[in-house]
């Protein structure tokens, strides 16, 4: 299994330690780094500036917003970074939110299977340097009756084919990333109870007539070491309840409906309430222990060690960690410490 550091979004007021952390990662071996978007920074200029000041360590969009740019666009931005980084680009995709998409980026979050299914065909012709013609429900290119002309990506990237990732929450999208993706980026990963989704994900891999070796699956996990499981578990109560309480509309939350098929529907209900009612201590307060425990690795270092076992052997090939810490020397402890305990699981490549 594989490490990966995930910076979140960018300028929230430690943008210097974020790249002290990436930089960090890359010296001890982790595989990649993550940046993400939401409507606040993009995950492109972050990458770029990442991928000028590391070696080894590749750089992925986790995610780039289907909504906010054409397939094409994001085809241009894939090859450009990949050549920029000397062939270390990842490219992450989804389809955000409701709210986000029709509300920030102007675009009807209709049909997003659908449209997500075109839009990776899109990008994957393009990147193949193939010349650029679709005819969907959503894209048509060149557009009829009109100047258009089906053109051909300038740009070569580094590989041949720059691996993308699908962020999915939900069962038919589970089975899209297996079917399309080369990877799956996921979010609240209870190791333990992971079977169901990674069926959904084994069938799209059938679907295509694919096996699930090569395909990695990518977690992002908070870690917080110490002693104390409750004072571990204190500063992932805020980012938990953003997502079950906050991201999405009461109506249409997928993380918040997640949280409800583990078993945590009447505390879903609790922290959505409190959060939309703005009392965001109260929502993180509710987020039972519980859920942090089977969802991110806290507590002493040996209960690490065997929690990475889990995560391994529930099929997980890339850990992408994220610390919340509230210094810089916490944080890149924590970043020294991981590859450390993976040796101690037995499941460090090196």
């Amino acid at each position: 299994m594989k490490l990966g550091l995930n910076l979140g979004y960018w300028g929230a007021g430690n943008d210097a330690d974020n790249l002290a952390l990436a930089r960090e990662a890359d010296r001890v071996g982790y595989a990649v780094v993550w940046a993400a978007e939401a409507y606040g920074s993009d995950a492109a200029t972050v990458l770029a500036w990442v991928a000028a000041q590391t070696e080894r360590i590749d750089v992925g969009s986790a995610i780039f917003q289907i909504p906010g740019r054409t397939p094409a666009n994001t085809a241009m931005t894939a090859a450009t970074l990949d050549t920029l980084s000397g062939g270390r680009f990842r490219l992450g995709l989804g389809v955000s939110g409701p709210q986000v998409s029709e509300g920030w980026h102007g675009v009807r979050f209709d049909k997003p299977l659908a449209r997500t299914r075109e839009y990776v065909a899109i990008v994957r012709k393009a990147l193949a340097r193939e010349r650029l013609t679709y005819d969907g429900e959503f894209f048509t290119l060149p557009l009829p009756d009109g100047p258009g002309k089906a053109l051909t990506l300038t740009v070569h990237p580094v590989r041949e084919r720059i691996p993308i990732y699908l962020a999915a929450v939900g069962p038919r999208n589970l089975e899209l990333a297996g079917e399309i993706a080369d990877g799956w980026l996921a979010i609240f990963f209870d190791p333990d109870h992971a079977g169901e989704l990674l069926a959904h994900v084994r069938a799209g891999r059938d679907k295509a007539g694919l096996g699930m070796e090569g395909f990695d699956i990518v977690p992002t996990v908070p870690v917080i070491i110490g002693d104390d499981i409750e004072a571990c578990a204190e500063p992932v109560r805020a980012y938990c309840a953003l997502y079950i309480g906050g991201m999405g509309s009461r109506e249409k939350n997928f993380y918040n409906a997640l949280a409800v098929r583990m078993g945590f529907g009447e505390a879903a209900e609790r922290i959505q309430d409190l959060y939309l009612a703005k009392d965001y201590a109260g929502a993180a307060a509710a987020v039972p222990l519980e859920f942090i425990q089977r969802t991110a690795l806290i507590g002493p270092p040996d209960a690490i060690v065997e929690r990475l076992k889990s995560y391994a052997a529930a099929g997980v090939t890339t850990l992408s960690i994220a610390s919340y810490y509230d210094t810089l020397e916490s944080r890149m402890e924590t970043v020294r410490m991981m590859p450390e305990l993976l040796a101690q699981a037995g499941l460090s490549e090196a």
